[in-house]
């Protein structure tokens, strides 16, 4: 269990998030939603440990984050980022490898190798495992990098996985594939928690949905629990019409049409 108790976190006296609580089972996925500067990046930032709390505490299995050893912490926590900077040249399996580092001291081993070919698989990009990763495009850059971050923890059934806006350079197939990914693997166990913008998406693929505003948690609970127009509103501040799938019993957000209007320098021409 991931369990996040009155997070606070602020640089030079802004308060980026404010008394953020909550927790994920293993086995689920959770959705965090919000508005541009609301406060999920850097919620993520102190999940993965590249920021730290000025108070509060993250437990993961019962255990404080940093009582854990770097090298122990990279077998049970792997973060998908926004950004992903790579200059030098590699092959796409090499980059894949990386993501079984912490596992072996020199040389890898067959099941290290034997991950590698499953992840590869899994997300689509096995076909191009030695073509340089710097000549393929966007998304299929993404995949690779989704790639190795489930290498890192695939066999650990305890893990954290941490998806920040996984599908972003995607198309529509390997956007529901990723999110498809992320749920099958909280099926086998692990806890996921992922960055969207698409609430959607996050009705569908997510168990729950927590929606920040100005560093504040303001909700949390299932996708029919959270998802209503005055919610939805309250966060976004866009007008929707909120339905229930009759075949999935999930919502679905239409947002209405937004129009606006402005003096137009052509106009006074």
């Amino acid at each position: 269990m991931l369990r996040v108790e009155k997070l606070n976190y602020e640089i030079k006296g802004r308060k980026l998030l404010k008394d953020v609580t909550f927790q994920v089972r293993k086995g689920e996925v959770l959705a965090v939603l919000g508005a541009n500067g609301a406060g999920k990046s850097t919620l993520m930032g102190l999940l993965c440990g590249e920021k730290k709390p000025c108070s509060g505490s993250i437990h993961l299995n019962g255990k404080l984050l940093s009582d854990y050893t770097p090298h122990i912490l990279s077998q049970c926590r792997a973060l998908l980022s926004q950004q992903q900077q790579m200059t030098l040249s590699f092959k796409v399996d090499e980059i894949v490898l990386m993501g079984r580092y912490p596992h072996y001291k020199n040389i890898p081993q067959a099941h290290d190798l034997e991950v590698v070919a499953e992840t590869m698989k899994l997300c689509g990009v096995a076909s191009f495992a030695d073509r340089d990763f710097l000549s393929l495009s966007g998304g299929e850059q993404q995949r690779v990098h989704l790639a190795r971050v489930l290498a890192q923890i695939w066999d650990n059934p305890d893990a954290l996985l941490l998806l920040d806006e996984p599908i972003s350079a995607l198309d529509l197939h390997y956007q529901q594939k990723v999110l498809g990914i992320a749920k099958a693997l909280a099926r086998k166990g692990l806890m996921v928690i992922l960055i969207v913008h698409d609430v959607n998406f996050a009705a569908t693929y997510a168990n729950r949905i927590m929606m920040l505003k100005n560093g504040r948690k303001l909700f949390d609970g299932t996708p029919v629990e959270v998802l209503n127009k005055k919610e939805i509103y309250t966060i976004f501040s866009v007008e929707s019409n909120v339905t229930m799938n009759p075949r999935t019993l999930k919502p679905y957000v239409q947002l209405e049409e937004m129009y606006v209007e402005f003096d137009s320098y052509l106009e006074r021409l």
